[in-house]
């Protein structure tokens, strides 16, 4: 009995490990099981959010699109400057004396004549009174000199002893004095040349100014101007009245329409460009002085194009093609066509005739977003917006 005794000692303990592992291997097993499970379903749902159907799926894809139209290609010239005001004048001061108003204040806006900075006028309505005094003193002594001069028959003698009292009594001198005083009192008021916005107001009531000394700014903010640089190669196809699309740094996304006003003849040696002054309209103040701009100008026209937008354009294996929707508001299918493209601006490129590759018709739906992934006929459908369907924006 002692070896039976011996084998069963052996055998069982060996016999309850192996139960023990095997249960331990079937508890692992389910659980890993029920975690993988989990992820395929979230797969397949985020799959589902964001508009790509799982392998066998028949979700359709949202993707936004744009007509092809034959229309006229404006080729443009971009060019960078800074907005400043059409008009701005310094005011200075005009005569020395102590500041009594200044009305003015930044950012407020006046009319033409409307008064800016007064400098007291005691002293110089004195020296206009005094001016006006002596000049009535040198005309009484003219006409002491002159008393009898109108008996006298000789036209030309009566005429030079007038030109001769006037020299001796002063008349001509106080005349001038007179005009001075009073130019000098209506320089204390210094006043818009012009209507516009003040800026830059410099000194305050109570301050004394000396002639020359800068006072305010006034300038015309509607509209403004924008000076750019045009290299010597682009500036030929420009033209004054031409349209111009502007841009701000400070308002993204918007674009302010323009035109060409003036082009510099002159070609500056240093850089090899050309100044191009663009005009565009600011009623609302919103563009202010200083502001950096882009600027898409006008440069040349080519009618009769097949425009399709630049967004739509892609290319694989080295190729340029482009998605059509065929389908109704339903949904669809997007098929893909090898193009050759031509001429070009910031927003549509021109499809060309080629006989290697394909064309597309006026009318037809290119797709210009959320068809970045897309295969040949894909099952998709059209939105207003690719993000806002839940779908992946290009």
């Amino acid at each position: 009995m002692r070896p039976v005794t011996r084998l069963l000692r052996i055998v069982l303990p060996a016999a309850v490990l192996l139960a023990v592992g095997a249960a331990s291997y079937l508890k692992i097993r389910d659980g890993d099981a029920a975690p993988a499970a989990d992820d395929a379903a979230r797969s397949v749902a985020a799959g589902e959010a964001e508009g790509t159907a799982p392998a066998g799926g028949d979700i359709a894809i949202p993707v936004q699109g744009t007509a092809v139209v034959r229309d006229t290609l404006v080729v443009s010239v971009a060019a960078t400057g800074q907005a400043a005001p059409r008009r701005q004048v310094k005011l200075l001061a005009l005569v020395n004396g102590r500041l009594a108003q200044v009305p003015a204040r930044e950012s407020q806006r006046l009319a033409a004549g409307a008064l800016v900075a007064a400098v007291d006028p005691a002293e110089f309505e004195l020296a206009v009174d005094d001016a006006r005094a002596r000049y009535h003193q040198a005309e009484a002594s003219y006409r002491e000199l002159t008393l009898f001069d109108d008996r006298m028959a000789d036209t030309a003698q009566r005429a030079e002893r007038a030109r001769i009292a006037r020299a001796r009594s002063g008349l001509e001198s106080a005349e001038v004095a007179v005009k001075v005083a009073e130019l000098n009192l209506r320089r204390a008021r210094v006043s818009a040349p012009f209507g516009g916005d003040a800026a830059d107001v410099r000194v305050v009531p109570g301050q004394y100014v000396r002639m020359g000394d800068e006072l305010a700014t006034v300038m015309d903010l509607d509209p403004m101007k924008i000076e750019v640089q045009v290299l010597e190669s682009e500036v030929g196809f420009l033209a004054a009245g031409r349209t111009a699309q502007v841009t701000l740094a400070a308002f993204p996304g918007q674009t302010f329409a323009g035109r060409i006003e003036s082009i510099n003849p002159v070609v500056e040696t240093g850089t090899r460009t050309a100044r191009v002054t663009v005009i565009v309209p600011n009623a609302e103040r919103r563009i202010l002085p200083g502001m950096y701009a882009r600027v898409q100008l006008e440069a040349r026209r080519f009618p009769d194009r097949l425009l399709v937008p630049r967004a739509a354009v892609l290319e694989r294996d080295r190729r340029t093609m482009l998605f059509v929707y065929d389908g109704d508001a339903q949904g669809g299918l997007a098929k893909w066509r090898y193009v050759t493209t031509g001429l070009g601006n910031a927003d549509q490129v021109e499809v060309v005739a080629n006989p290697d590759t394909d064309m597309v018709q006026p009318g037809e739906m290119v797709l210009v977003d959320g068809h970045f992934t897309l295969t040949h006929d894909a099952r998709v459908r059209l939105v207003q917006s690719v993000k806002e369907s839940g779908g992946r924006p290009r």
